[in-house]
């Protein structure tokens, strides 16, 4: 079953030069990290220094587009900042890119070559199809704090992806929900790649295509399908 994303007319007007790329993919095969993804990981914080040549991450343009964004619907990016810029600033520090599992370490990778947010969620814990619209506020996020599970709401205006159940991502792309995030157990996953204005559409799709790639590399009998690009321009 393909599963429906949609995006909102208020996050439509909000970001008119906003185009997100997704693949879904089923009969996965999830596991620990391993040398393999690892050296991916190694290998995208090289190629996002040879992007960056010596600026901070901010300084790129198509962050820069993600911090006026933030900035328009209330958020204060220096403080929480998109996925693509977050990770990439852990992969220009000594710590380096966390290791979480073998997808996650796939998407993360592509996300920091790309500077592209880049989420994965688990289709079997998704309740209805998913939507990315402004929040009331009222919106249920049932998160984790201090090892136990504990209930946010977004903010009044904040652009958040949810489903039936709740909110799975706050402010856009900033923290995603523990209850559909992709774990060892995950056997069908739907991957969001998310642009804006003036990131070109083809390195959008560019970027998803290596996603795919690397999803069938290692999930061989994987039914994988990339979706056409759906902007607001």
């Amino acid at each position: 079953m393909t599963l429906t994303l949609t995006v909102s007319d208020d996050v439509r007007a909000l970001a008119p030069g906003f185009t997100h790329v997704a693949i879904e993919a089923h009969g996965l095969v999830n596991g620990p990290s391993s040398d393999a993804s690892s050296a991916l990981l190694d290998d995208a914080a090289r190629r996002l220094a040879v992007r960056l040549d010596g600026r901070a991450p901010h300084e790129d343009p198509h962050m820069a587009a993600w911090r006026e964004t933030y900035t328009a619907f209330g958020s204060k990016p220096s403080r929480t900042r998109n996925s693509a810029e977050a990770l990439a600033k852990r992969a220009l520090s000594e710590a380096g890119l966390p290791r979480i599992n073998l997808l996650v370490d796939l998407y993360n990778a592509i996300s920091v070559a790309h500077l592209i947010p880049v989420g994965g969620e688990d289709i079997d814990r998704v309740e209805g199809g998913m939507r990315l619209i402004r929040a009331t506020g009222e919106e249920d996020f049932v998160t984790v704090a201090g090892g136990e599970e504990t209930v946010e709401h977004p903010d009044a205006g904040e652009v958040v992806w949810r489903d039936d159940a709740g909110v799975t991502c706050r402010r856009w792309n900033w923290r995603q929900g523990p209850r559909t995030r992709l774990t060892e157990r995950t056997t069908s996953g739907i991957f969001l790649l998310e642009s804006l204005a003036p990131m070109p559409v083809a390195e959008v799709t560019a970027a998803a295509a290596e996603l795919a790639e690397l999803l069938a590399k290692f999930s061989p009998e994987a039914e994988i399908a990339v979706r056409a690009p759906e902007s607001s321009a």
